[in-house]
């Protein structure tokens, strides 16, 4: 999600810019989103085709919609230069809502947000594996700001064991896959293996701007691509859909998985369609799973 083109004007008033979105994100016990976007108002563009950016209440209004958590790991996160990030990890630490995936070096980056949720700590970290301008000139190091990159995903596998070690459940959300496909790719499958041998419970993502299939590998729950949210194109049939996931958690097992069909509007917020067409949304995203190697079902 960002607040880009169309979306911008609700910025005016944060607090309930997305709030119609509340009954689907605030009912959950923890809610995540990915956030496409640079937190600034300053710094110059970056040398790549497309650049989006908010000030910093953009925050306020994904608290204001229920989300507790956000993954900053993405390809947007340093559209707008040195300046722009600088920025960025500022609004970072003043966040209303933990933000994961970016941070002064790769340590920061890769930390984790451990939230608690009945009684339980949830241990969540992201990062990126989009290969572009941001991967290759902002990738976090031993002494370099950036975002979080898992290209190889060792790194962030050596973190998901560490969070392992104190967490009753480990999420990792990934900005991943490859433009509008709407079937995993290799790395893709290759990455959530790693992550699920590394002891990671969920593994969900976006970036394809189509919604990809969901499911079960072996213990963990994949979700491949949770397609566009609130998002200022829609730019035919298959990239307007959109939806919420939401599990169902007993210990540390996925046990049920909701999708909540909808469609990104023409003001850029997304909203769920009549009852017929939501059905055959439903089917299409049940479909979507062939493709994937993973289960319909825990095992």
């Amino acid at each position: 999600m960002h607040f880009a083109g169309q979306l911008e004007p609700r910025l005016r008033n944060p607090a309930s810019a997305l709030a119609e979105l509340r009954p689907y994100l605030a009912t959950a016990d923890l809610a995540m989103v990915n956030l496409e976007t640079a937190i600034t108002e300053r710094g110059a563009p970056a040398p790549k085709s497309f650049h989006f950016r908010a000030p910093a209440a953009a925050l306020d209004a994904v608290k204001g919609a229920g989300v507790d958590v956000v993954t900053m790991a993405n390809n947007h996160a340093v559209d707008y230069g040195a300046r722009g990030f600088a920025d960025t990890l500022a609004a970072r630490d003043a966040s209303p809502v933990p933000v994961v995936g970016i941070g002064t070096n790769e340590r920061d980056a890769l930390r984790p947000a451990v939230l608690q949720a009945r009684g339980r700590r949830v241990a969540v970290l992201a990062a990126t594996q989009v290969p572009e301008w941001t991967t290759a000139s902002w990738r976090a190091g031993r002494d370099h700001p950036g975002v979080a990159v898992a290209l190889r995903p060792a790194r962030l596998a050596e973190a998901v064991r560490k969070a392992r070690r104190s967490a009753d459940l480990v999420v990792v959300y990934l900005h991943w896959g490859t433009d509008y496909t709407s079937c995993p790719n290799p790395l893709q499958r290759s990455t959530a293996r790693a992550l699920a041998d590394a002891g990671a419970d969920v593994v969900v993502g976006t970036h394809a701007h189509h919604v990809q299939g969901a499911g079960w590998l072996g213990r963990t729950y994949v979700g491949y691509g949770l397609g566009n949210f609130v998002w200022w194109r829609r730019n035919n049939e298959v990239e307007s859909r959109s939806g919420v996931l939401t599990l169902t958690v007993r210990g540390r097992r996925v046990v049920g998985q909701r999708w909540t069909p909808m469609r990104v509007s023409k003001d850029g917020v997304p909203r769920v369609p009549a009852a017929r067409e939501s059905e055959r949304l439903l089917r299409a995203w049940q479909r979507s799973r062939a493709c994937t190697g993973l289960s319909g079902s825990p095992r």
